[in-house]
């Protein structure tokens, strides 16, 4: 009867192939964190790719967390900027950092501390300020700074960005989903924020979801999600997904 029982079972299904839509091409880049330095480095080397295979209609996605702890928050921004402004497609989602920096620069004091936590430090140094006069401020004058420091057109970039966008079978955002909660009902608290709950569900989100926010040694590929946040501030790797039809690859500095 185990026999019997062995070999009557169904076999498992195989593995869903996830796709983008035919002609379409996709570079995913992840958290960047004021490492202007290695954005240019992985920029070029998404141009040489995106040359060398061919044709496309090709679309750049940012997952967001542009600035705080890297030494040039300013020139990824700027840079960034430039490229919104360039022929290329691009689509920029929001992360709990630029959040962070929203929030302080309109004068919410109740979040300057959580910000310099956060590596805020970092981001005002790349707007002229000595780490020196920096490190004499309280909450009141870090939040004052920041309003006055950081240009209206920056803070403006950052307020258009999404918070997910999807192409094809994939979802792209920068922390991750609610398990169980349809993408229109998201809280925007989840999509820039969540970790465990996200991190930890193995459930069928119905997309592969392409996420950052949640720092891991090398990619992290799961069966319903892939995080390409590798740390770059400390690490030095930034890293781009790369997806076309059922393909998919990585690029990294």
């Amino acid at each position: 009867m185990v026999l019997k029982r062995l070999f009557s079972r169904k076999p498992s299904p195989p593995p869903r192939i996830w796709q983008v839509p035919a002609g379409e091409r996709v570079y995913a880049i992840g958290d960047i964190h004021g490492r202007r330095d290695l954005l240019d480095i992985l920029l070029d080397r998404i141009d040489f790719d995106n040359t060398a295979r061919g044709a496309a209609n090709t679309t750049f996605v940012f997952l967001g967390d542009l600035a705080d702890r890297g030494p040039d928050s300013r020139g990824v921004i700027e840079r960034l900027m430039q490229l919104e402004a360039s022929p290329r497609s691009c689509m920029f989602l929001a992360g709990n950092h630029e959040e962070l920096l929203i929030d302080v620069w309109e004068g919410k004091r109740q979040i300057a501390a959580t910000f310099n936590r956060a590596g805020g430090r970092e981001t005002l140094m790349s707007y002229g300020v000595s780490g020196e006069t920096y490190d004499g401020w309280d909450l009141g004058e870090v939040t004052a700074a920041t309003g006055r420091l950081v240009p209206d057109e920056h803070i403006a970039f950052l307020k258009r960005f999404k918070n997910w966008h999807r192409i094809g079978d994939y979802l792209f955002v920068h922390a991750g989903i609610r398990p169980g909660v349809d993408i229109e009902d998201q809280e925007n608290a989840d999509l820039r924020w969540i970790r465990g709950d996200f991190i930890r569900s193995e459930i069928d989100h119905g997309v592969m979801v392409i996420h950052g926010h949640t720092i891991t040694d090398d990619v992290d590929e799961q069966p319903n999600r892939i995080g390409i946040d590798t740390g770059a501030f400390a690490s030095g790797v930034l890293t781009a997904i790369g997806l076309e039809g059922a393909d998919r690859w990585y690029l990294r500095t």
